[in-house]
């Protein structure tokens, strides 16, 4: 071992930090999903609705589309924790697309049944235009905590993760949505809430670069380091 060579080892010992590991991302992503169940709990209770709860968990189609909204918010936030550990397999960015299915399945019937009845004049049905800003509004704390978390990790492909944490935050924002707004299950329906929760998932993906960035997240460490 030459001289340089012990030079780089000592100069390496003497920056080296502590470094706390990540929990598991099913830890991690239990703790944002009681996050941002509470800030949907928070804002339904604070938003008056305009029908009966009670009365709406009555209906099974209800509970089964809110439970597959639930489980695509939670499998994609499952999954955008495990893209930001390096090594981690990618075969979890797939999670989602059963409960994504499950959803779909939940609104296909009435859709299909409407689109039977009435062709394509289904898509002439006037629909609420505040649902999308209403599960922007929704989703906001869950897409805050959800960025915050992600950053302490290693976001080395940061569109595939925003896309994820992205479905996951409006994932959940749907949930709020439907549960002080309810709407009859239609074609305009899955266009607007489904669609939508799509949108926002690509739209944060495109994003993902500005605010995942792995060498701003690096730089800004070293910083508070300092």
């Amino acid at each position: 071992m030459n001289r340089e060579t012990q030079q780089v080892i000592l100069q390496l010992a003497q920056n080296a930090r502590p470094v706390r590991p990540l929990r598991r991302p099913y830890v991690r992503a239990a703790v944002w999903v009681v996050i941002s169940m509470i800030f949907v709990a928070g804002m339904v209770l604070i938003i008056p609705a305009d029908h009966d709860l009670l009365r709406q968990f009555a209906e099974r189609s209800f509970v089964i589309e809110q439970f597959a909204a639930l489980a695509t918010g939670i499998a994609a936030g499952l999954a955008a924790f495990v893209t930001v550990i390096p090594g981690g397999d990618r075969r979890w960015a797939l999670l989602p697309l059963l409960p994504i299915s499950l959803w779909l399945g939940s609104l296909a019937p009435s859709c299909f049944r409407e689109f039977t009845r009435m062709g394509t004049q289904v898509f002439l049905v006037p629909h609420s235009l505040w649902c999308l800003p209403s599960i922007v509004l929704l989703g906001t704390v869950p897409a805050l905590a959800m960025v915050v978390m992600l950053r302490r990790g290693a976001p080395l492909t940061p569109h595939l993760t925003a896309a994820l944490g992205g479905l996951a935050a409006a994932g959940i924002g749907n949930i709020g949505v439907r549960f002080i707004h309810p709407e009859d299950v239609s074609v305009m329906l899955m266009v607007w809430h489904v669609g939508g929760v799509m949108l926002l998932c690509a739209f944060a993906g495109s994003a993902g670069r500005h605010f995942l960035n792995w060498r701003s997240i690096i730089g800004a460490s070293e910083n508070i380091a300092r």
